[in-house]
C-alpha cells in the first residue's frame, strides 16, 4: 500500500502541467455543459487549443484535427446559446443561462445518422491505417467523427447527445490508456458520469418545456 501511495505521488508530482490545465479546463466545460451555462463554450476554447497540440504530438491525428473543429464549435456554441440568452438575465447580472430549448429527435433519425456515421468512419479509418502514422487509425477514426455530429447535438441542445458521449468516452478512455495520457483518461472517466447526468438533466428541461407549450396553449 506505501509503496502504491508512493507511485501514486511520484506520478502526480511528473505530470505534464500542459494536459493537466486541458483536462481541468475539459471537465469545467461539459459540466458548465450539463447545468446549461453558456461560458462552457470559453472553456472549450481554451482546453480544445491545448489538447490539439496533445494529441498531435502522440499521433492520435484524427484526434488533433478533432480539437480543431472544437475551436470553431466554441465560438459557434457561444454565438448560438447568447443569441437565445434572456435579455433579464444580462440585465440581472446572472449567470449566463443559455434559452435555447432542449429537443428530442426520433429513434429513427439516430439510426440512420449512426449507419451514415459508421461508414465515414470505415473510409476514413482505411485511409488513416495506409496513408498515415496513426496510432489505432480505426478507433481514433470512430471517436473523432462521431465526436463531430456530438458537439453539433450539443450546440443545438439534442438531448440525446449525451448517450453518443457516453459511447465516444468509452472508446477513448481505452486509447488514452494505451498511449499513456493518464490525466486525461481519468478525465473522461468522469466525463461518462457527467454525461449520464447531463442526459437525465436536459431530459427534465425538455419535459418542463412541453408542460409549459402546453400550458401556453391551454391558458
Amino acid at each position: 500500500m506505501t509503496e502504491l501511495l508512493a507511485s501514486f505521488i511520484e506520478y502526480a508530482a511528473n505530470l505534464p502541467w500542459l494536459e493537466l490545465v486541458a483536462m481541468l479546463l475539459a471537465l469545467v466545460y461539459v459540466i458548465l455543459a450539463a447545468l446549461g451555462s453558456i461560458w462552457c463554450w470559453p472553456a472549450a476554447f481554451i482546453s480544445t487549443a491545448l489538447y490539439t497540440v496533445i494529441f498531435y504530438d502522440v499521433l492520435l491525428l484524427m484526434d488533433s484535427a478533432l480539437n480543431v473543429y472544437y475551436l470553431l464549435m466554441a465560438v459557434y456554441g457561444y454565438w448560438l446559446w447568447q443569441k437565445n440568452t434572456s435579455a433579464s438575465s444580462l440585465q440581472n447580472n446572472e449567470h449566463n443561462t443559455a434559452h435555447l430549448a432542449v429537443i428530442s429527435w426520433q429513434f429513427s433519425w439516430h439510426v440512420k445518422a449512426c449507419l451514415i456515421l459508421t461508414v465515414i468512419s470505415l473510409v476514413l479509418g482505411y485511409v488513416m491505417a495506409n496513408y498515415t502514422p496513426a496510432a489505432f487509425p480505426y478507433l481514433d477514426t470512430f471517436t473523432t467523427v462521431f465526436a463531430v455530429f456530438a458537439t453539433y447535438l450539443v450546440a443545438q441542445k439534442i438531448l440525446e447527445n449525451w448517450l453518443y458521449w457516453i459511447v465516444i468516452d468509452f472508446v477513448s478512455i481505452y486509447l488514452y490508456v494505451e498511449k499513456d495520457l493518464m490525466p486525461t483518461a481519468v478525465l473522461f472517466i468522469i466525463y461518462v458520469a457527467i454525461a449520464a447526468y447531463g442526459y437525465l438533466k436536459w431530459q427534465s428541461l425538455l419535459q418542463q418545456n412541453k408542460i409549459n407549450v402546453y400550458q401556453s396553449i391551454n391558458g
